[in-house]
């Protein structure tokens, strides 16, 4: 946040937190004593009642499974239920700055806000009866509500202001990460990609000529090719008419190898249907012409040590791969990686040596990990790294690998020594939570482990790890 929107945001909070101060003055102690006692009954009751609606919106179901809600969303609901209910005048300013933080969460998995709305308007619904029920319609009732319903668009607002913030960053981050990815070796990459689409049509008709069994032939959507223009190709380019028509024609191809050519053993036939997948083939080549043609000459930075993706790209790419295993049924993984004593290696060779070992472990990085994947330079002597498309075995395999590369390959220094550098690496695997921050906060966990149980060595990130330190209680929830 730039220190113009961040004096905005703390001046707004400022305003917020006088006005919230004053209605829970005006409402008296009675009535604040009547919303206390309802948060100390009925809290656990109106987060169930909370997500029994709002699990009925499709939009609300495909970010809350029915899971998530029982072990930690609802608790956490309860928690921020009672927490307004008992609101005071001394509590009100860390109150706003943890509705800055939900309202950061919303903005983060994507909750539309008029899912919010309802969801507040539902619980103020039932909160009044629950008032009229225990404290009938007196004076002290109808001061409670009156708070009660400061207390919530007070909240709301706090919330909204985060959410409008932390959407605007967004937008600007998502737009120019899209123009750096699209300046990354355009050259380089455009020969690549054909290089790909060429060796997968070759292997397809060694396959076809030689007789052979297409069964178990790998599909074009998973081939590298595949992966990389689902997962870098698409978000780079932005979708358009071509990038669809590459994907109805990717799907066309393996449609036709799933449904004809494993049937068919007519060599005519399968002269024809090969023709139509090669045509199909060239389609998608001259289309992906066309894209990387668009491409302008842009001033895109990145980190300029390592030559690997800025960290400020990760909450764009991690939304995607969220989005991308919503839509498929599938998963990613996250690979934190720090390097083991760097601090001494700066002490002891100079920095000189502690760059050479950056560069060395993201030429590693680099090298031994697939075209689809993402490989960030996170800060520090610290990289991420993003693995699309993977399962948890494939991932630790991939893991181990480059903890065994690093470990093994020594960084040459300028005068002639090679300095032996081992790496601790936190493996988390996506599990379905809409927020990125959660798998980012398991890998961050098993890394932290990795460091304590030794270094050099991988550790899978599971719920059932200690968080790493550093995380505030409400990062944490």
């Amino acid at each position: 946040m730039n220190n113009v929107t961040s004096h905005n945001a703390d001046a707004e909070s400022s305003a917020l937190v006088i006005d919230w101060k004053n209605s829970l003055a005006a409402a008296g102690p009675q009535a604040s004593q009547v919303l206390a006692d309802l948060g100390d009954q009925h809290a656990a009751e109106l987060a169930a009642h909370f997500y029994k609606v709002m699990m009925n919106d499709t939009r609300a179901s495909r970010s809350l499974s029915h899971d998530q809600v029982r072990g930690r969303l609802q608790p956490a609901m309860q928690r921020w239920v009672g927490d307004l209910l008992r609101a005071n005048p001394d509590n009100v300013e860390s109150l706003i700055a943890a509705q800055r933080v939900v309202g950061d969460v919303h903005a983060r998995v994507g909750i539309p806000v008029d899912l919010v709305t309802r969801g507040t308007r539902v619980l103020k619904q039932r909160m009044f009866t629950l008032i009229a029920e225990s404290a009938g319609h007196g004076k002290a009732a109808h001061a409670a509500i009156a708070s009660l319903t400061a207390s919530f668009d007070i909240a709301l607002e706090g919330m909204t202001l985060a959410y409008s913030n932390a959407r605007d960053r967004s937008s600007r981050t998502d737009a120019a990460y899209r123009l750096f990815s699209l300046v990354q070796n355009v050259s380089t990459e455009r020969e690549r990609q054909r290089a790909l689409l060429l060796d997968w049509e070759n292997t397809l008709l060694y396959a076809l000529a030689s007789q052979g069994e297409v069964a178990g032939f790998q599909p074009l959507a998973q081939s590298e090719f595949g992966l990389w223009f689902t997962h870098k190709g698409i978000p780079s380019f932005g979708e358009s008419s071509e990038t669809q028509q590459i994907n109805a024609l990717v799907s066309g191809v393996d449609q036709l190898l799933q449904h004809t050519l494993n049937r068919d053993s007519e060599p005519s036939s399968r002269a024809l249907q090969l023709q139509e997948v090669r045509t199909k083939v060239s389609q998608i080549r001259n289309l992906l012409g066309m894209l990387f043609e668009r491409i302008g000459e842009l001033d895109a930075g990145c980190d300029a040590l390592t030559n690997l993706l800025n960290r400020r790209f990760l909450p764009t790419v991690l939304r995607r791969e969220i989005d991308l295993a919503h839509k498929s049924n599938g998963s990613f993984a996250v690979l934190l990686l720090d390097l083991d004593h760097f601090k001494a290696i700066n002490d002891e060779h100079g920095h000189e040596a502690g760059d050479r070992a950056l560069q060395h472990v993201a030429s590693i990085l680099n090298q031994f990990t697939r075209g689809s994947d993402y490989v960030f330079r996170y800060g520090g002597e610290e990289f991420v790294v993003v693995l699309v498309a993977v399962e948890e075995q494939q991932a630790l395999v991939i893991a181990e690998g480059l903890c065994r590369r690093i470990h093994d390959a020594p960084v040459p220094l300028s005068d002639e020594q090679r300095l032996s550098i081992t790496a601790s690496i936190g493996v988390a695997l996506y599990d379905g939570h809409p927020d990125y921050e959660r798998v980012m906060a398991r890998a961050d966990a098993a890394m932290y482990q990795a460091k304590k149980q030794g270094r050099n060595r991988v550790i899978l990130g599971t719920d059932s790890l200690p968080p790493a330190p550093g995380l505030s209680p409400l990062q944490r929830r």
